[in-house]
């Protein structure tokens, strides 16, 4: 079972993944996201990791039209991702191949990998999507 933290009641280690549409809120409309975890995700003393799966989600999506507001976004991808405090987290074999082989049924392959590297790098994956919020042996940050 996922350890579910959320409005106020982090107290994991570790660090962070943070899911795309947190970083989109992040970066366009925080008040999206609960003072509490604005606060927890803030703090200096946490590990933000930004996966190279979000950032070519994010690329596609504006490829395909379904996220236009996000073509600067592509441009200025690594310092926006900086100025979060956020270190990129990139894609390796052992990612690919735990996303690859998880029994989950969700097939959304960006999903899969922020899972795995967040399994697998000991991070909990800030979310609200309620795939993940479901998936058993993942840590969660929500709200």
């Amino acid at each position: 079972m996922g350890v579910t933290a959320g409005r106020g009641a982090w107290s994991g280690a570790g660090g962070f993944l943070l899911d795309t549409h947190v970083v989109l809120w992040l970066l366009a409309v925080p008040g999206r996201i609960p003072p509490d975890v604005l606060d927890t995700l803030g703090d200096r003393r946490n590990v933000l990791r930004v996966s190279a799966a979000s950032a070519m989600e994010v690329a596609t999506k504006v490829r395909l039209g379904r996220l236009p507001q996000g073509a600067g976004l592509v441009g200025s991808w690594s310092r926006r991702i900086a100025e979060l405090g956020a270190d990129p987290l990139a894609i390796g074999p052992e990612h690919a191949l735990r996303a690859g082989s998880m029994a989950w049924e969700h097939r959304d392959p960006f999903d899969r990998i922020l899972v795995s590297q967040a399994q697998h790098e000991n991070l909990a994956l800030a979310t609200v999507d309620a795939a993940i919020l479901a998936l058993p042996g993942v840590r969660t940050l929500t709200w």
